[in-house]
């Protein structure tokens, strides 16, 4: 276990912009009342952390997320915790008593979208505040390492994303796209029970990755995707399409490949915004569509999510490429933006 000397620093990876980021000293932050300092032992490179386009103008700031770590100091009036203890925590967290949560809206939350801890996972220690310590923490199972507890919070919106758009006990699902969210989607599809899964990517890598993980085909984004999935599944079309892509053409091919009374979940923002022609008439009208859209995780979802790494319902270790030190996170984020050879690139400070 570490210690912490809060006169000494701490390297963190700062984020200035693209292809900016700089290994820098800042102190060591202190626990204040009810707050909780942890030694970061590693955080994932989320690909929200290379949307540069989400990020403009809010640099220099310290990113990373998806963290696991050790408690090593603890601030007035916590009682649940001890220096050693082995968690993994979210960044935002809810109020759990406005309208948006008391309707299962947890994640439009007001509170959710203003919280956050300090300074962000790609560094090598942060504070988690009173209210992240309160209803964010999730402590590791010994069985479950620092490395697979940095999938709680993506599989945890992954979950979310399922749940919200119907997915289960044989049901057929079309993945577009097999990034990490992808993949993960596949797996999940799998342990929920799908009675078919299908995914897509332009990359034979990750086309590749998805049959091992649990897809039925992994066809290429440029195939007649509905055709081909017709093919697979006697003749009908995805009972649930699920967008991890956000481009013009991965939208329309939504469209043409949902059948009659499924739904389509939007779980990747269109790329900058880029606004979409609806086919109201042609697809949706009489054929009873739904769409729907999924942002984060609340705490049920991530707990859910831990679950199921913990039995191995989901093998997230199987998705993991790369782990680079605190000083290779520039390196790190290019992999994840370059889309090539990598899945789930980990930081360990």
């Amino acid at each position: 276990m570490t210690m912490v000397d809060n006169n000494r620093t701490m390297k963190a990876a700062v984020y200035y912009g693209k292809g900016d980021v700089r290994i820098e000293e800042m102190p060591i932050p202190s626990a204040g009342p009810g707050e909780l300092i942890v030694r970061v032992r590693a955080s994932g490179i989320c690909g929200s952390d290379v949307m540069h386009w989400y990020r403009a103008g809010r640099g220099p700031l310290v990113l990373g997320h998806e963290m696991s770590g050790e408690v090593v100091d603890i601030g007035e009036g916590v009682k649940d915790y001890e220096k050693g203890d082995r968690i993994a925590a979210s960044h935002h967290v809810p109020c759990n008593t406005c309208h948006y949560c008391l309707n299962d809206h947890h994640t439009v939350c007001d509170t959710l979208r203003r919280t956050n801890f300090f300074p962000g996972g790609f560094a090598e220690y942060l504070r988690l505040p009173p209210i992240n310590v309160e209803r964010g923490i999730y402590r590791l199972p010994d069985s479950v390492s620092f490395e697979e507890a940095t999938f709680i919070e993506p599989l945890g919106c992954v979950y979310r994303g399922q749940r919200l758009a119907g997915n289960g006990l044989g049901l057929s699902v079309l993945v577009i796209g097999s990034g990490i969210s992808g993949l993960l989607h596949v797996q999940l599809a799998r342990a929920l029970g799908s009675s078919i899964v299908v995914s897509t990517d332009i990359s034979r890598f990750r086309r590749d990755a998805a049959k091992r993980l649990g897809a039925d085909e992994a066809l290429s984004a440029e195939d007649d995707v509905p055709a081909r999935f017709k093919e697979i599944n006697s003749g009908r079309l995805a009972d649930i399409v699920i967008l991890t892509a956000g481009s013009v053409s991965a939208i329309t091919q939504a469209f043409r490949s949902v059948e009659r009374g499924g739904s389509i979940l939007f779980f990747a923002p269109a790329s900058g915004g880029t606004p979409v022609e609806l086919p109201v008439n042609d697809l949706f009208w009489r054929n009873e569509i739904s769409l729907t859209s999924s942002y984060a995780a609340n705490y049920d979802e991530h707990m859910k999510a831990l679950e199921l790494i913990r039995q191995k319902k989901v093998d997230v270790s199987a998705m993991i490429t790369h782990i680079l030190g605190l000083e290779e996170t520039a390196k790190g984020l290019h992999l994840v933006e370059e889309a090539g050879e990598s899945l789930k690139v980990i930081i360990k400070p």
